[in-house]
């Protein structure tokens, strides 16, 4: 059984009580490391742990008196107690290792690289000189590269139809969609269709020449030497008998520095943190007693290699040729970014 917890429970697990762990400091930080947030005065402790006046000054804050003006004593006891709770819970999480659990640690590593490593790098670090020469030095960074629409019938062959039996079932396939191919092929090939597509009605997307995970290269190169409404003969790859329809091309377009001037800050800003991150990481390992079972790694069995990412979905970005999410810094705003829009994205 999958064990559940709940995200309050994770994030105090590292966020509230870092000062009970045998390797922090009496202050609250970690040993080695920077001191722990002001707490502001003790008010209370817990089992060594303790209890500032800013934490109770946010949690009473979040409050409603019930005279309407100030917490009575009660009250403020009420909120103290809330926090106390917490606590007790942290302390009772880490008597049962919830801190091992790695949706947990992720969550710490998170954290310590938004403190340590992402809150060195801010917007106006960037000046414009700067971000103009990057987008002179990478144009191609910033074209949106011709791109055919392809939708796409597959016939598989397999135990039980022939490579001729599936060459047939393509060229009735493609005599019913041949006559109509805009009305027609959808329904077709949500019918008939043998790939991932196929619940898209074979709708692929639009797809640049430098093609697509998972889609075979010769599809590719035929499409683009097709014109806008045709329709194939079939033809064979490694999957099978194919038969494609350009439904739709796009032409090649170069954006100005200014409608990509956002885009080229995300860039820029990401290069210098990977350049933090590696170094930050990079230290902390050359301190650290590392030891690497060659023999059993390799003898791990994977199951299966990612080839394709499914209609809708993609692979990771490291996998893709993309830049990666560095850990910890899932979106624009833990890199502390904008929210300007490119101009004549897709």
């Amino acid at each position: 059984m999958r064990s559940w917890i709940p995200i309050s429970l994770m994030l105090g697990l590292f966020i509230v009580g870092c000062e009970s762990n045998p390797s922090t400091n009496p202050s609250g930080g970690m040993a080695g490391g920077p001191p722990a947030e002001d707490i502001g005065e003790v008010i209370a402790t817990v089992d060594g742990l303790s209890i500032g006046s800013r934490d109770f000054e946010k949690a009473a804050a979040r409050t409603a008196p019930a005279d309407g003006e100030s917490l009575s004593d009660a009250e403020r006891h009420e909120v103290l107690d809330r926090l106390i709770a917490d606590k007790v819970l942290y302390k009772e999480a880490l008597r049962l290792g919830l801190d091992q659990d790695p949706k947990v640690q992720k969550v710490m590593v998170n954290t310590l690289l938004r403190q340590e490593v992402y809150a060195q790098v801010r917007n106006s670090d960037f000046g414009e000189e700067m971000l103009q020469a990057y987008y002179d030095d990478h144009p191609e960074e910033f074209v949106v590269p011709e791109k055919v629409q392809i939708k796409r019938i597959l016939v598989r062959v397999n135990d039980e139809r022939s490579d001729a039996d599936a060459m047939a079932e393509a060229q009735r396939l493609r005599g019913l969609v041949a006559g109509n191919p805009k009305d027609d092929f959808k329904e077709v090939a949500s019918k008939h269709s043998e790939d991932p597509y196929r619940r898209r009605g074979g709708d692929v997307g639009f797809v640049s020449s430098e093609g697509k995970p998972g889609l075979d290269e010769v599809i590719v190169t035929k499409a683009f030497a097709m014109g806008v409404g045709e329709v194939s003969e079939p033809f064979k790859t490694d999957d099978g008998y194919n038969v494609i329809y350009v439904a739709n091309k796009r032409e090649r377009v170069e954006r100005t520095f200014q409608q990509m001037k956002g885009s080229v800050l995300r860039k820029v800003k990401n290069e210098k943190l990977k350049d933090l991150y590696q170094g930050y990481v990079d230290g902390l390992k050359e301190g650290s007693k590392i030891e690497i079972n060659e023999d059993k790694l390799a003898a791990i069995d994977i199951k299966a290699a990612v080839k394709a990412a499914p209609p809708g979905m993609e692979l990771n970005p490291m996998l893709a040729g993309r830049d990666a999410t560095l850990p910890g810094a899932e979106d624009d705003e833990d890199l502390g970014l904008d929210e300007e829009e490119d101009v004549g994205g897709e």
